[in-house]
């Protein structure tokens, strides 16, 4: 009885020390990028298949829980971030350089960014149904014109990465008259959500006619639900362009699992899932690589963009004229 309690005793001190030795790489991404239908847990799947290591997600907010933890952060690294907050992440010295070459990029764009990764894009626009509406506007100053009956939702810029990058998109198009385009848009507005998810049901739920989503959002009806009734309205004066990007950690304790994982994003495998994974396109994925369903979507021809330097001048200017239109 002695010898094999010793050796049951022995088995598992052996197996602790196994699953103390696994190393641990911790990844902030947020809620949606790691629940059951996001690209989470096959990213992690595969990932672990490869590192030989413990790849632990940790859902929530992203760059205000970093700054609030600095140098404390159980964060490796990052993924989930936008154009639009990078100039804060930046300047806080918090994350390293990414090390990756970027040649296989296929966006719209040049992209030299030595920190932040690129791992998908879209482009911010409305998204409407074809069994409610037959002629939708045709460009950015339709929707203004259209009659103030038309029901649109948008989220809230103050609290949505989509709803920043509508009011970036506004000032865009509009510059010094974006508080006047916004006063013909707001009677037309039945609520700002706080987030995405909300506004998206409304329009699901035959509440609003129209919803601030992204050019991709109709290739989930058509790959999911084999639904091609959502579309949408692409306008000649441009969409406004939002990258979600990932990033290492500069004080992380697993630098070199934290590097092989900002490999791994731009890998053929982890980009082959984004499309259906995450509703986005690829960053580093040929066209004829993306799902069939990608492949029927009307994407626009002009793309519109801030630096983050830009998008952090116009951000609060930017707010401020919807806020002071929706407010009147």
């Amino acid at each position: 009885m002695r010898s094999l309690t010793f050796t049951v005793a022995a088995g598992c001190l052996s197996a602790g020390l196994a699953m103390a030795e696994t190393p641990v790489l911790t990844v902030y991404a947020p809620d949606y990028f790691v629940s059951e239908w996001g690209p989470g847990p096959k990213i992690e799947e595969l990932f672990e298949a490869r590192c030989a290591c413990d790849l632990q997600f940790k859902p929530g907010d992203l760059l205000p829980r970093i700054l609030l933890e600095g140098d404390r952060t159980e964060a490796d690294v990052v993924i989930g971030l936008n154009t639009d907050v990078t100039k804060k992440a930046r300047e806080s010295g918090l994350f390293a350089p990414h090390g990756v070459d970027l040649s296989p990029l296929t966006l719209p764009l040049e992209w030299t960014d030595e920190v932040f990764l690129p791992f998908n894009y879209g482009h911010t626009a409305f998204v409407y149904d074809t069994t409610r509406i037959e002629t939708p506007p045709a460009s950015f100053d339709a929707l203004l014109d259209a009659p103030d009956d038309l029901r649109l939702v948008i989220q809230d810029p103050r609290s949505s990465i989509s709803g920043l990058a509508l009011v970036l998109w506004v000032q865009a198009v509009y510059g010094d008259e974006a508080e006047a385009a916004w006063d013909k848009l707001a009677p037309k507005i039945v609520t700002a959500t706080k987030g995405w998810s909300e506004s998206y049901g409304m329009f699901t739920d035959g509440e609003v006619d129209m919803v601030l989503s992204y050019t991709t959002s109709p290739a989930y009806h058509i790959i999911a639900e084999e639904d091609e009734t959502k579309k949408a309205a692409i306008f000649p004066e441009g969409h406004y362009f939002m990258v979600e990007l990932a990033a290492k950690l500069a004080g992380t304790d697993q630098p070199e699992l934290a590097d092989q994982f900002m490999s791994f994003v731009l890998s053929e495998e982890f980009q082959g899932m984004i499309a259906t994974g995450n509703w986005s396109i690829p960053a580093a994925l040929s066209q004829d690589k993306w799902p069939e369903g990608f492949q029927k979507l009307d994407l626009p021809e002009n793309v519109l963009f801030y630096s983050e330097d830009e998008a952090a001048e116009l951000r609060a200017e930017a707010i401020e004229a919807w806020r002071r239109a929706l407010s009147r």
